[in-house]
């Protein structure tokens, strides 16, 4: 009877350690990260893990590209294309590979203003509801980024710019994705001159300023 306890309770205890495996599976960000309130959007940002930085995964959603993710600094969630994780020899996507990496599935928090998570809320210049933020060289949000994300170069805008866009308000516009370095901004979103400055627009996309390069619609600079 004893070693039919000690067995049983060995098995217990190999089951809760799997879950909790599953459940703090490390991701890397392959770009500077948004970490939201809520699995959207349309929630607010409340930080960013640095691009290269690991953070815990809780879990993603299993019908919406989006993960709870928690690290020493913070806690909240992120768009599961632009976290990385090891998939046997090679570094993938975590979110169209949340399978083969044993994330766990977690419902989505309840969302009181009645707008579904991961959705896009309208936007300017007529912008597609659905429309997609697309990543570097053309690829949607919601293809397996991986660690091409964010392959624009950085750029430091002068106090002019930020000065004037940071002032000059524009309509916002909502769209699925997210906003990082390197994504495309759709042809249907409205982009914004800037006095004296050819090389940048910039829009208000998903709650962010942004900069954009006029050439191929890429954000260059994210005003977090």
């Amino acid at each position: 009877m004893t070693t039919k306890i000690m067995m049983t309770g060995a098995a217990a205890l190999l089951t809760l350690s799997g879950a909790a495996f599953a459940q703090q599976t490390t991701a890397t960000a392959s770009t500077d990260l948004n970490v939201r309130s809520g699995p959207g959007v349309q929630h607010e940002v409340i930080g960013a893990i640095p691009g290269g930085d690991e953070v815990n995964v809780v879990g993603c959603i299993d019908s919406a590209n989006w993960c709870e993710v928690n690290s020493d600094e913070i806690d909240g969630w992120a768009y599961g294309d632009y976290l990385n994780v090891t998939a046997g020899d090679e570094i993938v996507s975590l979110y169209p590979n949340r399978q083969d990496v044993g994330i766990a599935v977690i419902e989505a928090p309840a969302q009181p203003d009645n707008r579904g998570q991961n959705t896009a809320v309208g936007g300017v210049g007529g912008a597609a509801m659905g429309a997609l933020i697309g990543g570097p060289v053309g690829a949607v949000a919601g293809a397996a980024l991986g660690s091409g994300a964010g392959a624009a170069a950085r750029v430091e805008p002068a106090p002019e710019v930020t000065t004037y866009v940071t002032s000059n308000s524009v309509a916002p516009v909502f769209l699925e994705g997210e906003v990082v370095l390197g994504a495309g901004v759709p042809d249907t979103v409205d982009i914004y001159d800037i006095p004296q400055t050819p090389d940048y627009r910039y829009a208000q996309i998903n709650g962010q300023t942004v900069l954009v390069d006029p050439n191929d619609r890429q954000i260059v600079y994210i005003y977090r």
